[in-house]
């Protein structure tokens, strides 16, 4: 299976962003990691193992990417206005610098973005952002407004609320998103979503599907038994969704 490193210095974020690649050809996937995880998690968690016959057979490449979630929504020693424009630099380094090297390297039309837990906010983020850009959003175990509280979740926010954090809050500006284009982009988007029938963010999924089911945008809601808000179970849903 082919493996690339990548290691370039962001002027956008001021610091060196390192990425890895799997795969030679097929759909690209952008992988956002976990709140705590490398762009080498989906690698040591067994994701990409998983993924190994598809990678293999040339349909599948994984860019697999830096999430920054100590310097954006978990860096506690910053302002919170700080932290979600820490998030958006990340989102402008991926728009004109990761989508690029991958247009660069693999002119496959379809561009899938997929992510675990917080990385499925991430991944959500940007996809209803800018949904002329990718073809398919895969999300598992989401919390999808990160101003909620819920279990030992907080408000990543502290309270603080802008904009920023508006506009890259799904489950916040979705509802009033009135734009024709936008959403017609949108409604061509196949996206997925699961979550654990037991999970701490269950109903923030229904909430964000009912969300979609109300703006006319088709998806799918898959349900998994018990708390699947784990690696185990993500490498079981990769192959059947990603």
């Amino acid at each position: 299976m082919n493996r690339e490193y990548f290691r370039w210095y962001s002027h956008r974020l001021h610091r060196d962003m390192e990425l890895l690649v799997f795969g030679h050809a097929g759909a690209k996937v952008l992988m956002f990691p976990t709140r705590d995880g490398r762009f080498w998690e989906y690698e040591q968690l067994g994701i990409v193992a998983s993924l190994a016959d598809k990678l293999r057979a040339g349909q599948l490449q994984l860019y697999c990417i830096e999430g920054l979630a100590n310097e954006s929504f978990y860096g506690r020693h910053s302002h919170p206005a700080d932290r979600i424009r820490r998030h958006a630099a990340l989102e402008d380094y991926i728009l004109h610098e990761v989508l690029p090297l991958m247009a660069e390297k693999n002119a496959h039309d379809c561009t899938i973005v997929q992510g675990c837990s917080l990385g499925a906010f991430q991944a959500a983020s940007l996809v209803f952002r800018h949904p002329h850009l990718f073809r398919k959003l895969v999300a598992f175990s989401g919390r999808y407004d990160l101003t909620m509280k819920v279990e030992s979740f907080g408000d990543l926010f502290d309270g603080y609320y802008d904009d920023t954090v508006y506009y890259h809050t799904p489950a916040h500006f979705l509802p009033g998103l009135q734009c024709e284009q936008r959403l017609r982009h949108l409604r061509q988007v196949d996206i997925v979503l699961t979550i654990g029938n037991g999970d701490p963010f269950l109903d923030n999924n229904h909430h964000l599907s009912r969300i979609l089911a109300e703006k006319q945008v088709d998806h799918r809601l898959h349900l998994w038994d018990g708390r699947a808000h784990r690696g185990s179970a993500w490498r079981q849903m990769a192959p059947l969704y990603i």
